[in-house]
């Protein structure tokens, strides 16, 4: 009969009996650092761009001197010579890397050469690819500071037509800086690119401004 009472007693006390270290309570997690930053310092990823700043074209030969006679009167070289004006690009591009990126562009300049000559317009359609070969940290350790160098070619249109000629084919290489803003989102930054028109047989230069955002 003892050991029966004994028994039932052991058994009503197992369960007050304090369990091993492995099956305690864990210990609580340390609460996330809330000085963390919870999104990426620099985007990246698809991208819109707008470029505006200065296009030199160093020659400008009349393409069909019986539409335009007037630019190339008689005993003149039929050329107005150096010609320049603005120029504007809308850029869509996609970061494949942190390093490079691939686009699609759209050149829209206005020039104006001699006064015999005139002014004309250049539309032009493009693709191009940029790497990015320097990047420099800030303070806080992230990338912002970037040198690049970019390529790009365009199929173009010129207005009037037959004057510097009616369409073209435009290649390009150049090299620029880029800083990626505390925003996020933007950046900015300088280029200057040097040109080639292909078929007029024709050098060229652009030196631009930059300001991108990246979705």
């Amino acid at each position: 009969m003892r050991r029966i009472v004994l028994a039932g007693a052991l058994a009503a006390l197992l369960p007050l009996a304090p369990l091993p270290a492995a099956a305690q309570e864990a210990a609580p997690q340390l609460q996330e650092d809330p000085r963390a930053p919870r999104f990426r310092e620099v985007e990246r990823g698809l991208h819109v761009g707008l470029e505006t700043g200065f296009l030199g074209i160093l020659k400008t030969p009349v393409a069909e001197p019986a539409r335009h006679p007037y630019a190339c009167p008689a005993g003149s070289s039929c050329s107005g010579g150096f010609a320049s004006g603005l120029a504007l690009v809308l850029d869509v591009g996609y970061d494949v890397t942190s390093t490079f990126d691939v686009s699609l562009f759209l050149l829209q300049a206005f020039e104006s050469a001699s006064r015999s000559y005139g002014s004309f317009a250049v539309t032009a359609p493009g693709a191009g690819v940029r790497w990015s070969f320097l990047g420099e940290r800030d303070a806080n350790g992230v990338e912002r500071f970037y040198a690049f160098a970019r390529a790009r070619v365009a199929y173009a249109w010129t207005y009037p037509e037959g004057l510097f000629g009616t369409t073209d084919v435009v290649a390009g290489a150049g090299i620029g800086i880029d800083y990626y803003t505390r925003l996020r989102h933007f950046s900015v930054g300088l280029a200057a690119d040097g040109l080639y028109f292909i078929k007029v047989n024709v050098p060229a230069f652009d030196v631009v401004a930059t300001l991108r955002y990246t979705f």
